[in-house]
């Protein structure tokens, strides 16, 4: 195992224990900035991997741009910063079966869908980027457009979340 394995592994702890204290923070302010440590733990691995141009595009457009935006989303729909009562109601069991059911789902879906997907790196020289881009863009479009609507639903949910009672 050589240091380039256990610095690794330790920002894929780093990044796996911020994950999941963004989903389990009571303020959305401090669910933002846990995801700012889970993107930088996410750039240090791509650093590792000697993938500095993705580890860049990481650090500039999602630490950058889509938490700032998440910052200040939050501060200028004035969005209850602390724990609101209205959403701490009880429904706690049923949300965590609905997301523990959805992330079988998709699970379920990821893996039958990239059975046969991989990347030969054993012909390529390190950091050659047109197998990772060919690979990328032939067998991985799907988790990219996954993402898309990802973030298209979190946008509007955060639309819905904001609108005021008329």
């Amino acid at each position: 195992m050589t240091l380039a394995d256990v610095v690794f592994g330790l920002l894929g702890v780093v990044c796996l224990a911020a994950a999941i204290l963004v989903v389990t923070a009571r303020h959305v302010i401090h669910a933002a900035l846990w995801l700012v440590v889970c993107f930088g733990a996410l750039a240090g691995c791509y650093l590792v991997l000697t993938a500095e141009l993705v580890a860049w595009v990481q650090v500039l457009i999602y630490i950058g741009a889509i938490v700032v935006l998440m910052l200040f989303g939050a501060m200028l729909t004035r969005a209850p910063v602390g724990a609101v009562q209205e959403l701490d109601s009880g429904n706690r069991p049923v949300a965590a079966v609905a997301g523990l059911a959805t992330a079988g789902v998709l699970g379920t879906l990821v893996v039958a869908a990239f059975r046969g997907a991989y990347v030969d790196i054993h012909h390529t020289a390190i950091g050659d980027g047109k197998v990772i881009g060919t690979s990328l863009f032939r067998f991985f479009v799907l988790p990219f457009e996954v993402a898309s609507v990802l973030l298209l639903a979190a946008l509007v949910g955060a639309i819905v979340l904001t609108r005021r009672a008329a």
